[in-house]
């Protein structure tokens, strides 16, 4: 199997979204017979869809996909999450898969697709359906302040499967896509990449994850200060960088966010992982940002330092920390109504508000006491 990749392709490959198109949205804002800027963010996330859509007037979403990519972490092993390192991640996966977990529930309501892609669960492969394991690279990273998370080959396999399912999306004619993930320790990891990046220290990218406490916080700090010595000698190199201090779902979250940018399809993100490998995706092609979205703010302080630098504002501040994708898919119903509220024709109501029914009348406080 070839696994080279060629980074640089991304560069003439990935364009900027139409900005004839998002002109026309302004447009059709303004036209509109309401105060300027009233209807506030909708306003913004109408003209981007227009761009990447790059249709006037806007198609409304009608199949949104959340992908959410699962893996294990070595540094979980140093007891750095408030949820278990062995079988964790697999107990969250079987989760989505049941319908029990709060995104399986939210997809739903929403009227999103859910996908899971198995890239390296600590689990064995028959645990989970063969359509989730099916991409899988090996079961668990390694301990990235010790040893690399992958080999080279098994870096650049995992990021063109991410490109590979984001050809598969784009020919399934998923409109949008809500990024999440699974996997216990994956915040540590993001933070080492983010502060590798953007060149801050151990301490000001280490959050408090999953509910960690103040003992469990400054082990977590070592762990990524130790990661992050590994991690610089190979910043100039983005499949190294992802091998060495990454893991096979961010290798795999990397090519799939490059090649959905080049695919012109829009994908909103979710926390600290897909930001962090959206920080490598960027070092590849300038451009790509500009396809994605912020879902939401966490908390993590590697979030805020990634969004910064991506210059992308959350779309919403739910504190929203349990990660899965649902900070991403709380933004999908505002991006829903942008689209809406856009797209060419009226509003027409599903169906008219029944007649308000008029109450019983209340017995008087003499009846209740039953006096004449």
């Amino acid at each position: 199997m070839d696994t080279t990749v060629d980074l640089d392709a991304f560069a003439s490959l990935v364009e900027r979204p139409d900005d004839a198109a998002r002109r026309a949205a302004d447009e059709r804002w303004a036209a509109l017979d309401q105060p300027r800027g009233g209807l506030g963010r909708l306003q913004e996330l109408g003209s981007w869809l227009a761009s990447v859509q790059g249709a006037d007037p806007v198609r409304p979403l009608s199949a949104p996909r959340v992908l959410l990519f699962a893996g294990d972490h070595g540094l979980a092993s140093l007891g750095i999450s408030a949820r278990p390192a062995e079988g964790g991640t697999a107990r969250r996966v079987h989760a989505v898969l049941d319908g029990t977990a709060p995104v399986a529930k939210l997809a739903r309501r929403f009227g999103a697709e859910l996908r899971v892609v198995d890239l390296s669960v600590d689990a064995p492969e028959a645990e989970f359906p063969a359509e989730v394991t099916q991409h899988r690279v090996r079961r668990g990273s390694g301990r990235i302040d010790l040893e690399d998370a992958l080999t080279a080959e098994q870096a650049a396999q995992a990021f063109r499967i991410g490109m590979a399912i984001a050809d598969e999306e784009v020919e399934l004619g998923t409109d949008l896509v809500v990024l999440g993930d699974l996997g216990v320790g994956s915040t540590a990891v993001a933070a080492v990449l983010v502060g590798a990046l953007c060149g801050t220290d151990a301490a000001a990218v280490c959050g408090r994850g999953s509910g960690i406490d103040d003992k469990v916080w400054m082990v977590k700090c070592a762990a990524i200060r130790d990661s992050l010595r590994r991690a610089r000698p190979v910043l100039g190199d983005q499949l190294a960088l992802l091998a060495t201090v990454g893991g096979a779902d961010f290798a795999a979250i990397t090519g799939f966010l490059l090649q959905a940018a080049a695919r012109r399809l829009p994908v909103v993100l979710d926390g600290v992982v897909s930001a962090a490998c959206a920080l490598v995706a960027q070092r590849i092609s300038f451009r790509a940002p500009e396809w994605w979205q912020a879902g939401a703010l966490t908390g993590e302080p590697a979030l805020a330092k990634a969004y910064d630098r991506l210059t992308l504002t959350p779309v919403h501040d739910q504190q929203v920390t349990a990660g899965e994708g649902i900070g991403a898919l709380l933004a999908l119903p505002l991006l829903q109504a942008a689209s809406d509220a856009l797209a060419e024709g009226e509003f027409v109501p599903a169906a008219a508000p029944a007649a308000p029914r008029t109450p019983a009348p209340l017995p008087s406080a003499a009846e209740l006491l039953g006096r004449p």
